[in-house]
């Protein structure tokens, strides 16, 4: 089961709407950063770059992506989803 991201505090440190780092640590396989891309596109649409970054025994990766929020109720919703995948291990 999923643990939901709630409660945060990014509203007393962010101004709305603002870029957002996202990092995403995984299992490494070619479908990640793809998963990664489809669940942004899902709740913030846009033409993303995404930095990806082998683990030095090349088991994880890091999929890093840059998007716009608009509160930190989408934040949440985001890291909740994004620690929904399969491969996902940390949401960062």
């Amino acid at each position: 089961m999923v643990k939901q991201v709630k409660d945060t505090r990014f509203d007393e440190f962010l101004e709305f709407p603002c870029p957002f780092t996202f990092k995403v640590m995984g299992l490494a396989n070619v479908e990640l950063t793809e998963q990664v891309l489809t669940v942004m596109q899902e709740h913030a649409p846009g033409d993303y770059a995404p930095k990806t970054k082998a683990s030095s025994k090349g088991n994880y990766e890091s999929v890093t992506i840059v998007a716009t929020v608009t509160s930190k109720e989408h934040i949440e919703i985001i890291y909740t989803e994004l620690g929904g995948l399969d491969d996902v291990r940390h949401v960062l």
